[in-house]
């Protein structure tokens, strides 16, 4: 399995998403932050605590880059606060956007654990960011001396690597409408706001790169979304007036 995303972000990368409530506290611990990622939900405290302990707090001002693609492959990063984007090169030079990051989500273990090099690159987007790093080393110190949290792990990639495949199949078979509504989607999903109206900071394009299809076909479909009131789109962002009518668009 590559290091992608999980929806286009159906990421066979190594990005893992959230899938518990965001915190938004800057102060948040280290055990707190690990705790909320899928890839160590199954640990209990003490396990927790272990990693926490050779993690390392890492800042990033805007428009920098935390890795690039072909970089050797000496850590995972866990989002603590701000957005970042991974990116991929194409052989002509073009940037593709594979996925967007907040809070709580990971991206590189894949790489850490089979030393592999970067598949693709992480930069920050719209402002600055803060990573906690997981050292390869020290991770995978930890896994040869427990091998009860071993054997939880390849439990949690084993899930994630289900997911991707009925995601990668789903979207096969999705018209441009249902992948470009499935994207918007997720993302009300990962803001928690209860069904209330969503404001996504992304330009057509990248919306379009996540989607798998053209900025002119998101564009067209944005616009039948906005004549139907379920979205307003603006400059660089995209409302999301009624998250809920968003689903009878996903087929």
């Amino acid at each position: 399995m590559p290091e992608l995303p999980e929806l286009k972000r159906s990421f066979c990368f190594s990005v893992g998403m959230r899938n518990t409530p965001r915190v938004t506290s800057a102060e948040e611990s280290p055990v707190g932050l690990l705790r909320r990622v899928p890839l160590f939900a199954e640990l209990d405290e003490a396990e927790l605590e272990r990693f926490s302990r050779v993690a390392i707090p890492r800042s990033y001002p805007e428009g920098s880059r935390v890795f690039h693609e072909g970089d050797h492959s000496d850590a995972c990063y866990i989002v603590k606060s701000g957005t970042f984007r991974v990116t991929r090169e194409h052989p002509d030079g073009r940037a593709i956007t594979l996925a967007t990051l907040s809070e709580g989500d990971i991206v590189g273990e894949l790489a850490m654990l089979d030393g592999e090099v970067r598949s693709a690159s992480v930069e920050t987007l719209g402002g600055d960011g803060e990573l906690l790093a997981l050292p390869a080393s020290d991770v995978r110190a930890l896994l040869e001396r427990h091998p009860e949290i071993t054997v939880k792990f390849v439990a949690a990639l084993t899930r994630r690597l289900r997911a991707a495949n009925e995601r990668i199949s789903r979207q096969s078979f999705q018209t441009v409408p249902s992948r470009v509504a499935g994207v918007l989607s997720q993302m009300v999903a990962e803001e928690g706001e209860d069904g209330r109206q969503v404001t996504i900071r992304m330009n057509q394009a990248d919306l379009a790169q996540l989607a798998g299809t053209s900025r002119e076909s998101v564009s067209r479909f944005l616009a039948d979304l906005e004549r139907a009131g379920v979205v307003r789109a603006g400059r660089g962002q995209v409302t999301i007036l009624e998250p809920a009518k968003l689903g009878n668009y996903i087929f």
